[in-house]
């Protein structure tokens, strides 16, 4: 069974500490090694089969444009106010020289030439897009290869000839474009750091022991580094988006400093009674290491449930976070008990400085904390879900309404892709797009390709750009380039609106509903619209598409797991709508924050942004499996208090009484390291980082101490029903959830563990 199983693991790990640390020190080092390596960087491919973009796409790499590589932009303006580039020879020459430089990077492929346009076009007309109309803003389009050709040194040698050419030249000069998207460092670092600090600072309060608060920070490091340089091998192999680290981190702090700290407190909670440190670790193991197996198995699964999508990306960027998990899982069973182990009976008791804070009132406050502390830190939850059983009506549906409320703004929810007008003005990235926003229209900074076979029609290619060019949500068209050897022509198209803008989508889809098929008619040519902005906007659409099948999945699956473990029906059906209710709150309150600016200034967010596309069911995948934490957790200790006494009321106040305190602090742990991550300057990383904060939250608080003991009440005995012929149906294997199995594996081998 699977509690023996983890029983004799964790007790083997407390007796021989130093072998299993020494073992996770030689396996991080490998993964560390391999990394570096074999490992490959970080690379965003937002392109799913079937897709119209990505028919472009083909077409346009069987042309040999050059248009299916990788793109930077050098925008520039005379330093001096009132020059141009019409009048001021100086700049003009300072134009010339950035260009020339630019040509000779490596693996340039070329340049546009705004400086022979301004020679050709004399002080009257501006030609091809690359000067504004008044002169003082022109562009520098630099084409790449594609993406499988550059690295991160690309960038960076663009960077460093900026940097040169500011102090050597009178211009202003600012960068964007592909390749900055593909190759900057992405945030987390500092988040990182931040998260952890508030993590220790919780655990120190929650434990009143350094040693204590320590071991769950050692173990997330290690799990985190050996997680995140599987990933990086990983990234060798495929692409691997470049959010997956960020969430990675993300995920991976918070479930293994939870997963810890529930182990961490069953250990004290063994050694209050009495019991040996190492026969301590392998009961805690074996109690609290049971739900824990269980609930990480349930986030990796719904991580994985995103192949449903069949948007690559996000499927690999699922994988990739699994990883994270399951080492996170497998250093809470191995590693946190061989820290315990050696810790000792150290552990039983607060450190000198919590000795000292117990003679305070915030000393009270770890004290009330402490889940070792005694029944009489237990006495204010227990008052508090007593009364929510006394009055279960009117908090169950005040809460209920509370978190109906809050999802209300999902009914707005808008999907895209945030673009670099959302960054920070601290960024190039956005000071390049306000500079081609102001002196070409906000639809410059996302044009769109077209890709059209002609199949032998002449005067096709003619009618698609006069088509195209005569729509109201078209600026302009560019010359159509047509490939001689297959005869398929690519024109750049800019719309008038922004790309995150809903106008722009719309023109997207009317592109190819009706322009496009009025164009080329119904013969054998065809056309396809593509370009980073289309193929944003159709990842997105497919996404939408999918989400119900997978929330579907989902929850038929997390519904038949909770029948396993609790042998209920209305238990994971209640859970399942429990967990709904969070999710969707939360989905509300991201709306109201990055699409209605409530609240945006307090997280450094400058614009008001679309919720971008792949979020939402990440987010479901990951929050679903999170809150399955805390409903083992919770629901075990009810489910052991009903077998102990078989009295509903009794079960509830002292099960969610029995786990209040953990919940509080492991809540409090994960919203610290989200929030830390909801700062970063990618909006991205903003919208990950305060939509799990968030539904953690409310799921900890409202949902937990609130909504489940009122509907538990409420439903009284029904809680446990199961039907007879289901009861013999389902299989009766290693997912219970009481601890009499454990409780009884540890005396039938506590002499064993005593001979050792």
């Amino acid at each position: 069974m699977l509690s023996k199983a983890l029983l004799r693991l964790g007790a083997s790990a407390a007796r021989h500490p130093w072998r299993v640390i020494a073992a996770w020190l030689i396996a991080t080092t490998l993964a560390v090694l391999a990394a570096v390596a074999f490992g490959g960087r970080t690379a965003d491919s937002m392109t799913a089969p079937g897709l119209d973009s990505q028919r472009a796409a083909q077409l346009i790499e069987r042309a040999g444009t050059g248009q299916e590589g990788m793109t930077a932009q050098v925008v520039v303006t005379p330093l001096d106010d009132g020059a141009t580039f019409l009048d001021d020879g100086g700049a003009r020459t300072a134009l010339t020289r950035l260009q020339t430089e630019v040509k000779r990077l490596p693996h340039v492929l070329g340049t546009s030439d705004p400086a022979g346009a301004l020679d050709a076009a004399g002080d009257t007309a501006v030609r091809g897009g690359l000067v504004s109309a008044d002169g003082r803003i022109a562009v520098v389009r630099v084409q790449y290869p594609d993406q499988s050709r550059l690295s991160a040194e690309d960038l960076g040698a663009l960077v460093d000839l900026g940097d040169r050419l500011r102090a050597e030249l009178p211009l202003r000069i600012e960068m964007g474009g592909s390749l900055f998207y593909a190759f900057s460092d992405p945030d987390g670092g500092t988040s990182e750091l931040i998260g952890l600090l508030a993590a220790a600072t919780i655990l120190f309060l929650a434990f009143g022991s350094l040693v204590a608060a320590a071991l769950p920070i050692g173990m997330a490091i290690f799990g985190l580094t050996v997680g995140i340089a599987t990933m990086t091998v990983l990234a060798g192999v495929t692409d691997v988006p470049t959010f997956a680290p960020i969430l990675g981190s993300m995920v991976g702090l918070g479930v293994g400093i939870d997963y810890a700290l529930f182990v961490l407190a069953r250990h004290r909670e063994y050694l209050a009674r009495g019991l040996d440190p190492h026969e301590a670790a392998g009961r805690a193991v074996a109690t609290a290491g049971r739900p824990v197996v269980f609930a990480g198995g349930t986030v990796v699964v719904s991580i994985l449930g995103l192949a449903v999508a069949n948007v690559p990306f996000m499927t690999v960027g699922g994988v990739a976070v699994s990883i994270v998990v399951l080492t996170m899982v497998l250093a809470s069973v191995t590693l946190l008990p061989a820290f315990l182990g050696a810790a000792g009976p150290r552990l039983g008791r607060a450190g000198r400085i919590g000795r000292a804070l117990q003679t305070r009132k915030l000393g009270r406050l770890a004290r009330r904390r402490d889940p070792v502390a005694g029944a009489v830190p237990a006495v204010g939850w227990r008052r508090w879900i007593g009364h929510v059983g006394r009055h279960p009506v009117p908090y169950a549906v005040g809460a209920a309404a509370l978190l109906l409320t809050a999802t209300l703004p999902v009914l707005g929810l808008r999907v895209g892709l945030p673009d670099d007008g959302s960054l920070p003005q601290s960024r190039t990235e956005r000071r390049a797009y306000d500079l081609v926003a102001e002196g070409f229209g906000p639809g410059t900074n996302g044009p769109l390709v077209i890709a059209a076979d002609p199949a032998g029609d002449p005067g096709a290619v003619d009618r698609l750009v006069a088509t195209v060019a005569a729509d109201p949500g078209i600026a302009s068209v560019t010359p159509a380039r047509i490939d001689r050897a297959t005869g398929v022509a690519t024109l750049v198209v800019f719309p008038t609106t922004s790309p995150q803008d809903k106008a722009t989508a719309d023109t997207l889809s009317r592109l190819r509903t009706e322009v496009l098929p009025a164009a080329i008619g119904h013969g054998p040519a065809r056309a396809h619209v593509g370009g980073a902005a289309a193929s944003l906007s159709d990842v997105g659409r497919r996404t939408s598409e999918r989400l119900p099948l997978f929330v579907a999945a989902v929850l038929a699956l997390s519904f038949l797991l909770l029948m396993l473990v609790f042998r209920s029906v209305v238990v994971p059906l209640k859970a399942v709508l429990l967990n709904l209710l969070s999710i969707g709150a939360a989905y509300g309150i991201m709306v109201a924050v990055f699409q209605w600016g409530w609240g945006g200034a307090l997280i450094g967010l400058e614009a008001t942004v679309p919720i971008v596309s792949f979020i939402p069911m990440f987010l479901f995948a990951i929050l679903f499996g999170l809150s399955m934490d805390y409903e083992v957790f919770l629901l075990s200790r009810v489910r052991e208090e009903y077998v102990r006494t078989g009295d509903n009321g009794t079960a509830i106040v002292e099960g969610v009484a029995g786990t209040a305190r953990i919940i509080t602090s492991a809540a409090l742990i994960m919203v610290a390291v989200f929030l830390s991550f909801a700062v970063a300057d990618d909006p991205s990383t903003k919208m990950f980082g305060l939509g799990l904060a968030t539904a953690i939250l409310i799921d900890a608080t409202v949902v937990r101490m609130v909504l489940v003991p009122a509907t538990m009440t409420l439903l009284g005995r029904a809680n446990w029903w199961l039907p007879g012929w289901l009861d013999r149906l389902l299989p009766r294997g290693p997912v219970g959830t009481d601890d009499t199995e454990a409780e009884s594996s540890g005396e039938a081998l506590r002499p064993r563990l005593a001979d050792r």
